[in-house]
Parts: C-alpha cells; structure tokens; sequence
C-alpha cells in the first residue's frame, strides 16, 4: 500500500459526481470496486456502503478493524466558472508539492480517505484482521449516513475516521452542531421603473471551514453586503430588490451580492458609501483576506418587485446583529475553539420567502444550545421564524484510548517524533457511531489539506505519503 496508489485511486474518484445527496454515481463505483474484487459488499437505505474484508491469513484472532470516510463533497466554485458538478471531473494540478483545485473544490474532503480505504482493501500484502470499509452519506449537509446507520451494520469495536486535516496530529473528540434557519416573509411590491438599480457586491474572501477556520479571522461576505446595506438605508430611500451570499451551512461566505432601487440623483452618492464600507472591510481583513473585492454596477434588466420595506429593513438589521464566529476559547484544552456560530448563507426562496442559513457548534452541549438559541434571539426579534434542524453530539475525548496509544507508538516508530493528540472544533460522524456503538474505541487522523470547502482546496502530496505509511501501519499493529 503505497501513497502512489492511494493517489491513483483519488483520481478516479475525482471524475465521479458525488456532491451531497446526490451521492449515487459513488456508491455505485464502491460497490463494482467490492464486485471486482471478490469482497462482500452491503448498501443500506442511506446509501451507507461497507465493503468488507477477511483477515489475512494468520491474522484470523485480530479484531476486527473499521476505516471510514464518507462519500460525499462540498461543491463550491468561483463566480464565473463553468464548472457542473453534475457530470463534470474536478480539474486540479500539482504546484510546490501541493495537489490544487484553483477554481473548485478539490474534494480530498474526504475523497482521499476514500482512496485509502481502496487502497487497503486491494492490497494483498498488507497484514490485517477482519477489516470492515465504511463510506458513509451526506456527512457534509446534516450526517445523514451516519444518523441512519443502524445498530447492527458494523461488528468492528476499533474505527479509524480518515476525516482529518493535519498530518501529525490525531484528534480524539470532536465539537457537536445544530443548523439554525431563519425565514423572512415578505410582500412584494411593484419595483418603481423611474429609478436607477444598483448591484452592489463583494467577493474574493477566503472562506473556508466553518469549524477548522472559523477562528482564522476571517471575512464573512454576508456580513460584509449587510454592513453596507445598513448604512446606505440609514442615508438613502432605496428600496432592497434581492439579496444572496453564501452556500454551504459548514462554509464560510466568500461572496455576496444584493439589488436595490434609489433615486438617480442618488446615485453618486450611494456608490461612494460603498466604495468607503469596502475600503474599511479591505482594511480590516487585509492580512486574512488579501482578494477581498467590492463591485457596484448599475442593473438594466430592471426587477419587477422588491421586498416591501418593512421586512428589508428588518432583514438587514437581523443580519448586521446576529453573532458570527468564535463565541467561546476552551478553558480546558489550549487553543481549541469551544463554541462558534456561522452565519453561513443568505437566499431568495419560493412563496416569498428570504431563507438564512446559520450553524452552531460547541464540544460542550449546553453551550451549543445556548448559541443557537442566541441565533434565535436576533432573528426571531427581527420578525423571523425559526428551526433548528440535524443536531447531532460531539465526541468527548478519552487519552485512556488503546486505539491511541497504538497509533502514537506507530508515529513514533515510522517518524522519530511524538504526534500531537488534540480534539477538533469540526464536526465529525464519530460522535454519532458512538451514541450507536457505545464500546468503539476510535481516532482519526490523515494528510494535510487546506482551504477546505472553498475554490483552491489543496493536498500536501508529502503528508499523504506520511499518512499512508502510518495508516499502514496501524492496521498491521491491531492484533
């Protein structure tokens, strides 16, 4: 087993549509990989795939062992790129030792955990007990996969998550999550033809992970489009034809965009208010941000309606007060994010509605439903309603762990050198396959990537051969 056929394997996944909830193209290729292979292959109704392995010869008394990844992507692409996730392969090139998507998603989250797993079931010289492969279903919109999962479909007591992001570190716990959604109601009204229709924007934000990078600092495109709005309202009669910005609950926003109405002698004066809330926004994140870009331009295909003004005015001050970001630093373990919310996208929906999605995390689950209720708060004072929906429990940290001390003493034969064991602010399935199987003894752990769930996505190729040769080795030391 070799990082050179765990890359090989990620290419064909590559070419394989398998954004979220719509994961079936994968599941198919999972299950003809199991067929081509002679291997015993089982697909609940969640599309939950386990590819299942004997042990080697001789290894007949090891116990049973459990990779997992899940089988789904974060879609994401820069504006103006014609990219279909449909049907279209994900186009990436290896720069400095570093394997990029530029304009999309590279999707090695989890993709290569994905190849690591095939990789290992095809591989006939690796010594191994009973090894169970789990490719679980829509991890990045809700965990559906792993929600279903039923109590009787792994018989495995060790799991290893190749969910990571950090080589060199294992994880041991993770943070629980709700989503939290806000719907404005709305009556449209007749946009007037008279006046002058403006597009204003920003763009070019890093983005990124709402859980690993959500302390980074970094700029959110919503809370960028609302700040400008506010102030241009506070000093001109517009009126708010449309708003969007964001995409994914577990995405920072990189771009946002709104259309609105004023008067042409208005004009001037509201481009200049724009131009000056970019100037400050490019300021204050220019060392975390560095592309951030404002556009204001005028519309010709004038829009029909607009929002009535009660509820823009509403919509707009909800979205300038309810948190983002860090909430809270654990006292406990030294630079892990406690509790964080992700003012994650803001949308036009059907029957007149403008739908907000948000996300709250915390290792801590009084303070993860205290967050979310403070999200509540801010919006249902602005006249919203609420929900909350694909809840799910964090994963407490144990350092009694076998599986961990397996994998340090595996670190520190192959590299000379301690890893380090801490605990993630993302949300991993982990939490869920314990609340199920209560005596799983579990890590996670795999190569380094950046900019995960944003255009530029990336893969230290030095780190995936770092990763193979411990994951190797672990699954031979588990006897």
């Amino acid at each position: 087993m070799t990082s050179e056929q765990v890359l090989a394997h990620f290419r064909e996944i590559m070419k394989i549509p398998r954004e979220s909830g719509h994961e079936e193209h994968i599941i198919a290729y999972l299950q003809q990989f199991a067929e081509r292979h002679n291997l015993d292959c089982k697909t609940d109704k969640a599309g939950n795939v386990l590819i299942t392995k004997p042990a080697s010869p001789g290894r007949e008394g090891s116990p049973t062992i459990i990779l997992q990844s899940h089988s789904d992507m974060v879609c994401e692409k820069n504006s103006g790129v014609e990219h279909d996730f449909s049907k279209d392969p994900i186009k990436a090139v290896i720069e400095d030792g570093w394997l990029i998507a530029k304009d999309t998603t590279l999707g090695a989250d989890c993709g290569i955990g994905i190849a690591a797993q095939l990789a290992a079931l095809e591989d006939r010289d690796l010594e191994h007990g009973k090894m169970e492969c789990l490719f679980t279903t829509s991890e990045e919109t809700g965990l559906d996969g792993a929600f279903a999962l039923e109590k009787d479909f792994l018989t495995g007591k060790i799991l290893l998550n190749l969910d990571s992001e950090d080589e060199g570190e294992l994880f041991i716990g993770c943070a629980g999550g709700v989503d939290t959604t806000a719907r404005f109601h709305y009556m449209p009204e007749p946009a007037d033809k008279d006046r002058v229709f403006l597009k204003i924007g920003f763009a070019g934000g890093i983005g990124g992970h709402s859980g690993d990078d959500i302390d980074k600092g970094r700029s959110n495109a919503i809370r960028s489009i609302a700040r400008s709005l506010y102030r241009i309202w506070n000093s001109f009669d517009i009126g708010l034809c449309c708003i969007d910005g964001g995409n994914k609950r577990n995405a920072i926003a990189r771009e946002a965009f709104a259309v609105i109405a004023v008067k042409r002698e208005d004009r001037n004066g509201i481009m200049e208010s724009h131009t000056a809330t970019a100037e400050e926004v490019k300021a204050e994140y220019g060392l975390t941000d560095p592309g951030i870009s404002a556009s204001i331009s005028e519309v010709t295909d004038k829009p029909a309606c607009a929002i009535d003004r009660d509820t823009a005015f509403r919509l707009i001050c909800a979205l300038n007060s309810v948190p983002h970001g860090v909430l809270a630093m654990s006292a406990e373990v030294k630079g892990l994010v406690e509790t964080s919310t992700n003012l994650a996208s803001v949308k036009m929906a059907e029957n007149n509605t403008i739908r907000i999605g948000t996300s709250q995390r915390s290792s801590i689950n009084s303070a993860r439903k205290f967050a979310s209720e403070m999200v509540e708060a801010a919006f249902v004072s602005a006249g919203a309603k609420v929900t909350h929906e694909s809840e799910y429990p964090g994963w407490r940290p144990s350092m009694k762990s076998r599986i961990l001390e397996t994998c340090r003493e595996s670190y520190r034969r192959l590299f000379g050198k301690d890893p380090v064991v801490r605990a993630i602010h993302a949300g991993l399935e982990c939490g869920l396959f314990l609340d199920k199987y209560p005596d799983l003894d579990m890590i996670s752990f795999g190569p380094t990537l950046r900019g995960v769930h944003a255009p530029g996505e990336r893969l230290e190729l030095a780190s995936l051969d770092k990763f193979t040769l411990l994951l190797e080795d672990v699954i031979r030391s588990c006897r």
